[in-house]
């Protein structure tokens, strides 16, 4: 069977927290128009969707780069960092199963074993992008919900690591968590 990879990253634009990525492949079955780009499902929806991509598709895959990466290697490497990381988790999740090509969000994709093509808007135009986006973002956005039960003084369960004003104003006042990126302009 000829499978094709979807990929997306989350976590771009935050000033705390991993970036995140996912990989998906879909079963030619799958419901694929009840998919959309994570960003314009409400979380009910994507939590809903996140878990029925995860029982039907082929795999699924997350890889993560941590801030203290993300600082060491810039947002962009860190980014395609966590895809290749996500590729890799799917490939092995699925027993092995190799895509015949991967499709990525965006204007970059990361070195696979295979052929890549980069999709600007891909995940609001293919399904397996999609369907990535909505488990990447689910990820993340429960990590980070995490992480406010440990670090409860800068409300990442609101913001979850983007500028906000609120989340500005609690640097201001209790200075950075260890989940900060230290390379981020924090105050611009």
């Amino acid at each position: 069977m000829d499978y094709i990879c979807g990929l997306d990253e989350v976590g771009r634009g935050p000033i705390a927290g991993p970036v995140t990525a996912a990989a998906v492949i879909l079963p030619e079955d799958f419901p694929k128009d009840r998919l959309r780009d994570s960003k314009k499902l409400s979380p009910k929806k994507r939590a809903e969707l996140n878990i029925l991509i995860k029982e039907q598709s082929v795999s699924w895959g997350l890889g993560w780069a941590s801030p203290r990466t993300i600082d060491s290697i810039n947002i962009l490497q860190a980014s395609l960092l966590a895809m290749r990381r996500a590729y890799d988790a799917m490939v092995i999740r699925s027993g092995h199963i190799h895509p015949y090509i991967a499709c990525v969000d965006g204007n970059q994709f990361p070195p696979l074993p295979i052929q890549m093509f980069a999709i600007i808007k891909g995940d609001s135009a293919l399904p397996e992008i999609m369907a990535a986006s909505i488990i990447a973002k689910e990820a993340r956005d429960s990590w980070m919900i995490q992480m406010a039960n440990r670090y409860d003084s800068w409300d990442f369960e609101k913001h979850k690591g983007y500028p906000t004003k609120r989340h500005k104003e609690l640097c201001s006042t209790h200075g950075i968590s260890p989940i900060h990126r230290r390379s981020f302009k924090i105050f611009s």
